[in-house]
């Protein structure tokens, strides 16, 4: 049962919801699954290396060192057929369901399919090739088809809904409860309930959107590797100087010696965008970033996003809702598309208007210089930063020279440290398998009795094959129900490395992506509940816990020890401090417009009638119709938004990071206020027992009220970028500078 959710969103197949449990007595096995453990028994590849159990130290390790792309196909097939037999026993058994026949045998199962998962998120996420690609191709609706035979196996269905309607009356802990719950809501909520062709036609719907989805994925990909943009010396006017040696070393490693590489990611793009006086230049790489999926080509991803639209329109009118968000938030904190909207249209009029004042602030400075321009998107981040330097007398590049790589990460630590009581030891290297020399690992422990916790893996530099952004993975869930496992959690970012010798310097946006999934990684380690399933999360809450990591960059004791200059040696002085917090809400209208364009759209796609759908120009209708200002573009345009149409995980969900941000927002007034501020050890200590180590123990919003004693308002977010609150007139953005 572990297997079911990520084969139902292969193309973000590295997180398994997994189950629960009480030591389970034995049960009978029927002679159907005789046969079919047989079968399986007699098919195993023999020293699959990608199905052995994991070996070595701290409770056994993934082989990564020793992955075998052509063992992949015959892993997966096996890890299928063995997770069917093992269904078709719980399915079959003869005694009455119970929660530890049914339920904790069901989170028993397909754990060989587990650890072939890992190897799968490595090779999809960190690793990928032509080779891959061409077994995800084929293996996506293989891979879909199987999960729909264990949510459409009505046998096991009528097991998992006998025990959750004797859930009450039974003699189970509330986590139990929970589990039960979870379980019989992932079935009814996909297809269980279906008959006859209803039931066909969705698992058959599931499989056409598995290929699509790795379709659309791995477009994106191949628009990413097949734009790099190769320099010459007399191009580079404006540039920071790491950032040429960075694209220096990243050409040479492209063949291209003498030359300077501009890749086409969002870490290259943005500084390039941010510092480069070539304004036709700037062109050509906003042009080639923001037309990933949409060039007309073999890679065009419009007929894609049209098609998985109206499958998954199709599919949810076979549950009897009206539209594809409506079924989509049923079990999330917004509850409906109307809550969310909402939200979103409660800031964007003042995010709208921050960007028009953000937009006069530049063109006043273009006015001034003679550029003879109107301002572009492709000159937004370029003048922005002039504005920056001019208002706040801030220097983006200035403050790179403090945020080097190293020391953040140790900075993160520290943070860890105080707040979770935790210690990041790097282990021996070579003690713990990788599958690429820039991956290293650290032991996580307790700070006072020394108990190990769990690993942590970082993959943080960018190359070919690997997706572009910043995510965290989990290797292996903390679980207790059936002895103790320790967690295996993974950060993986793209910053461009630096020359040999040179540090890795960042921007200060970067950074706090570094922190905000280092925190999605000490949410999996702090992980105290008993049951694998509740390692799982509700989408718009699990940004919460990350983003409110954020906050903790900006903290004294960060600022004091861990940002000093990359040649000095010598602590960021405090009046470059004072003017990062001044400037904390500049340019606040581009990032909450950018963002909550692609959020706003997301939705709309999904609450519409998608018959005969035109992606782009609903994209340019909708966005008009909003008042999208000219001057940006959605942070992730339809034809690459990878969140909701390489997988289902974001889908009508991606408000959910804002969603969050409103819980961040007031959570930190919950430490401004404290006595102890941002390091208070009672409100740490509530934070960590209500929002990082219940998981998906607790209802959300009750675990949020626990923390906060009450629900969170919108007036805290408001505040935080500097925007009015509704009903006050905005003081624009000229204040701030005076």
């Amino acid at each position: 049962m572990r297997q079911t959710l990520i084969a139902l969103s292969i193309s973000a197949a590295m997180v398994a919801i997994a189950g629960c449990s009480k030591e389970s007595e034995p049960v009978a096995k029927s002679p159907a699954a005789e046969q079919v453990s047989e079968s399986v028994a007699a098919t195993a590849p023999v020293d699959n290396v990608l199905l052995a159990e994991w070996s070595g130290p701290f409770g056994g390790v993934p082989a990564f060192d020793a992955m075998d792309i052509a063992a992949l196909k015959p892993a997966l097939e096996f890890g299928m057929a063995e997770n069917l037999a093992e269904i078709d026993k719980i399915a079959n058994n003869p005694e009455a369901p119970t929660f530890a026949n049914t339920i904790a045998e069901m989170e028993r199962s397909g754990k060989s399919l587990s650890r072939v998962f890992t190897y799968w998120g490595i090779w999809s996420g960190n690793m990928s090739s032509p080779e891959f690609r061409a077994v995800q191709a084929e293996m996506a609706p293989k891979l879909a088809a199987f999960s729909s035979k264990i949510i459409q196996n009505d046998k096991l269905f009528q097991r998992v809904k006998a025990v959750y309607e004797a859930r009450n009356d039974a003699d189970l802990t509330a986590e139990q409860i929970r589990v039960v719950e979870l379980t019989y809501d992932e079935f009814a909520t996909n297809g269980a309930t279906l008959s006859g062709e209803a039931k066909e036609r969705y698992a058959a719907i599931n499989n056409r959107l598995a290929e699509l989805h790795t379709s659309f994925a791995n477009n994106v990909l191949a628009d990413e590797e097949g734009y790099d943009l190769f320099l010459s010396e007399d191009q580079l006017a404006g540039l920071p100087e790491s950032f040429v040696k960075a694209a220096a070393a990243l050409a040479a490693e492209k063949g291209q010696s003498g030359k300077y590489a501009i890749t086409n990611t969002r870490s290259s793009m943005d500084p390039f965008l941010t510092y480069s006086t070539k304004r036709e230049l700037r062109e050509r790489v906003w042009n080639n970033y923001y037309s990933r999926g949409d060039n007309g080509d073999e890679h065009d991803n419009n007929a894609i996003i049209a098609e998985i639209l109206q499958l998954r329109d199709e599919r949810v009118a076979l549950l009897g809702f009206d539209n594809y968000a409506a079924w989509r938030l049923q079990n999330r904190m917004a509850k409906t598309p109307q809550r969310a909207i909402a939200l979103m249209e409660a800031v964007w009029p003042a995010a709208v208007a921050r960007v028009h004042e953000e937009v006069a602030d530049m063109q006043a400075v273009a006015n001034a210089e003679s550029a003879g321009i109107e301002i572009a998107p492709w000159d937004y981040r370029f003048y922005a930063e002039k504005v920056r330097k001019a208002k706040y007398d801030l220097n983006s590049d200035e403050v790179k020279q403090y945020l080097q790589l190293d020391n953040l990460r140790e900075g993160m630590f520290y943070v860890a440290g105080e707040l979770f009581n935790f210690t990041f030891t790097p282990v021996e290297e070579g003690s713990v398998p990788v599958f690429h020399e820039d991956v290293k690992v650290w032991e996580v422990t307790d700070k006072t009795s020394g108990e190990h916790i769990g690993l942590w893996y970082l993959d943080p530099f960018a190359r070919s094959g690997k997706r572009s952004g910043a995510w965290a993975s989990m290797y292996r869930d903390h679980t207790t129900f059936d002895g103790k496992e320790t967690v295996l959690a993974s950060n993986n970012s793209n910053f461009i490395k630096g020359a040999p010798g040179e540090p890795v310097l960042v921007s200060w946006d970067d950074a706090e992506t570094f922190f905000h999934e280092f925190g999605h990684a000490l949410h999996f380690l702090a992980s105290n509940v008993s049951y694998p399933m509740l390692n799982g999360g509700v989408r718009d809450y699990t940004e919460f816990q990350s983003q409110l990591l954020e906050r903790w960059l900006s903290t004294d004791p960060i600022i004091d020890n861990y940002l000093v200059h990359y040649k000095t040696g010598e602590s960021i002085p405090a009046d470059l401090v004072a003017k990062i917090k001044q400037a904390a809400t500049f340019n606040q209208g581009f990032a909450t417009t950018e963002y909550l364009a692609s959020a706003l759209v997301d939705i709309k796609l999904h609450t519409t009638d998608p018959t005969g759908i035109d992606p782009d120009k609903f994209e340019r209708e909708t966005l008009n119709a909003l008042g999208m200002p000219s001057e940006l573009v959605m942070r992730h345009r339809t034809p690459h938004f990878g969140h909701i149409f390489s997988g289902e995980g974001y889908s009508a969900g991606y408000y959910g990071y804002m969603w969050a941000d409103v819980l961040t927002s007031d959570a930190s007034e919950a430490f401004a206020e404290a006595e102890g501020g941002f390091y208070d050890k009672e409100v740490a200590a509530k934070l960590v027992k209500y929002l990082f180590a219940p998981r998906n123990a607790i209802d959300p919003a009750e675990a949020y009220r626990l923390f906060r004693g009450r629900d969170a308002g919108i007036e805290p977010l408001m505040r935080d970028r500097g925007f009015p609150l509704p009903g006050e007139k905005s003081e624009g953005t000229a204040a701030a500078g005076e």
